[in-house]
């Protein structure tokens, strides 16, 4: 019985296993925003919990047995087998609740949205070949980058002074729904770093210095161990994309 499981049964917790993507060498975390959501989830709740890594070229016998047809993410739980990504979030959300654990849902139900096109608009971009599209997809790029950015930059109810009548200017707030990560964060910040180092590495495009509300919510993120220890390494994100992101001709 792994330590993991001993410890989580002594303090009465779940056993919980998550198995993510391994990146090209076969064994460190790869390159996928879905597992990266679900690693960061478990981590903010504060559970004991083992990854473990799945090479998709050698998948082993025994994980093909216990999750046929699936390819990572996917979890256990006190041994259910959990495969869909949005599901397991809301199991999650409901089986790891208060007050043993905190509670990761929104309050705004505009930040589970905010950004919500960022990573399509993004796809279609880092994708084309054709010289002809490539401003106009660019122009569509920015344009979900800048309703992200605003809704960033806009006070969340809370930041306004009740008792005052005076702007109270650009938000200040670190996350998407306010001080704290939340689920809308655990979505959309491993997408947006993507985005950041793909874009940079094969188009050349960075995110304007201008989308302070963007920049603000990457520079937090990278403050918190929740992403910064959950996010795999530049050069596999880099390398992912290497058959992507095809010449522009």
């Amino acid at each position: 019985m792994a330590w993991f499981d001993v410890t989580a049964k002594k303090f009465g917790f779940p056993t919980i296993e998550l198995f993510v993507k391994a990146g090209s060498d076969g064994e460190s975390i790869g390159n996928c925003p879905f597992s990266q959501r679900l690693f960061m989830i478990l981590w903010l709740k504060g559970v004991i919990f083992n990854v473990t890594t799945v090479d998709l070229k050698r998948k082993p016998a025994d994980l093909q047995d216990l999750a046929p047809g699936t390819n990572p993410p996917f979890m256990t739980f006190n041994g259910e087998v959990l495969v869909d990504v949005n599901k397991i979030e809301e199991f999650l959300e409901e089986r790891l609740a208060p007050p043993r654990y905190p509670k990761l849902a929104s309050k705004h139900p505009e930040s589970n949205t905010a950004g919500i096109d960022v990573f399509a608009k993004f796809s279609a971009y880092i994708k084309n070949t054709r010289r002809e599209a490539h401003d106009g997809l660019e122009k569509a790029l920015l344009k979900s980058l800048k309703r992200l950015d605003e809704y960033l930059q806009c006070p969340l109810p809370e930041e306004h002074d009740a008792k005052s009548t005076a702007n109270p200017g650009p938000s200040t707030r670190s996350f998407l729904d306010g001080p704290d990560l939340s689920l809308a964060d655990c979505n959309l910040l491993p997408k947006l770093h993507v985005i950041k180092i793909v874009a940079k590495k094969y188009r050349g495009f960075q995110i304007p210095a201008e989308m302070e509300g963007i920049w603000r919510y990457l520079n937090s993120a990278y403050k918190r161990e929740e992403f910064t220890n959950t996010c795999p390494a530049e050069r596999e994100i880099e390398f992912v994309y290497l058959d992507v992101a095809k010449k522009i001709k």
